[in-house]
């Protein structure tokens, strides 16, 4: 049953992200202006969340929310399925996501990717894509925006140790703003890769906040070991409470988390 319900949501999310590509030549027309792109894509990752919770089954639930007021503007999180990049456009409005230039051949998709703008970086050139990361995340900054980064570079399976690769650390020196953890468990629902596989209630933890002024080595040992130490939190209350993971007991919306 539960590959069948997977398959469903695979074929629903195929058609829902169809009816997007209807609306590209509309927005082209209108001179993709970022903002309603940005918008269109939240409603379309709306869409695939509330297929995730009414098809699969898959829900999430959410803690420390107290810890994004204000708003931080560097985001850094583990990364584990393509779930947190989905929500993550509906929890961060606006949020512009650090990702490979080769997510531009997914189709719709990719469209949406360019035009929001998103930071693309191409990784095969690893000086060229630091330089361009910092300049864009400054310019996303500048126009209000928060960046979100997967400081371990790729998704990771459950239970891997979280290590930042380099260049995350060049990113919070350069940008000198606070930084915000974040720590999820995606993974156990859906894998490094295809379709959720099964039912259940992903946690989301949003950390207490970095501040900027710290040396590189010193921010990278920080929020590294206050992931961990989230990760392993998450564990205890997992199996303390069962239950929690049954889906039932979580709620299916998810609230934008504005400045």
């Amino acid at each position: 049953m539960s590959t069948l319900r997977s398959l469903a949501f695979g074929g629903l999310w195929g058609l829902w992200t169809a009816l997007f590509g209807l609306a590209i030549p509309l927005v082209s027309i209108a001179g993709s202006p970022p903002a309603a792109v940005r918008t269109l894509s939240r409603v379309w990752a709306r869409g695939v969340l509330a297929l995730l919770a009414g098809v699969v089954g898959l829900r999430h639930r959410e803690r420390g929310r107290e810890h994004v007021h204000p708003m931080p503007r560097l985001i850094v999180s583990n990364h584990q399925s393509t779930w947190e990049t989905l929500a993550a456009l509906i929890l961060f409005p606006d949020v512009a996501i650090v990702a490979k230039r080769e997510l531009l051949r997914i189709p719709v998709m990719g469209w949406y990717l360019r035009h929001s703008p998103m930071i693309l970086i191409d990784r095969a050139s690893a000086a060229a894509s630091l330089r361009e990361m910092t300049l864009q995340s400054r310019a996303a900054l500048a126009l209000g925006r928060p960046v979100l980064i997967f400081p371990e570079g790729t998704r990771k399976a459950v239970g891997e140790p979280i290590e930042f690769r380099r260049g995350v650390e060049f990113l919070y020196k350069a940008l000198g703003v606070p930084v915000l953890p974040v720590v999820l468990d995606s993974g156990r629902f859906w894998g490094l890769g295809g379709l959720p596989e099964r039912s259940g209630v992903i946690t989301l933890s949003l950390l207490e906040p970095i501040n900027p002024g710290l040396s590189a080595k010193d921010f990278t040992r920080t929020a590294q070991a206050a992931m961990q130490a989230e990760v392993g939190a998450i564990e205890k209350r997992r199996v303390a409470a069962p239950g929690l993971s049954a889906g039932w007991l979580a709620s299916p919306q998810m609230p934008e988390l504005r400045p």
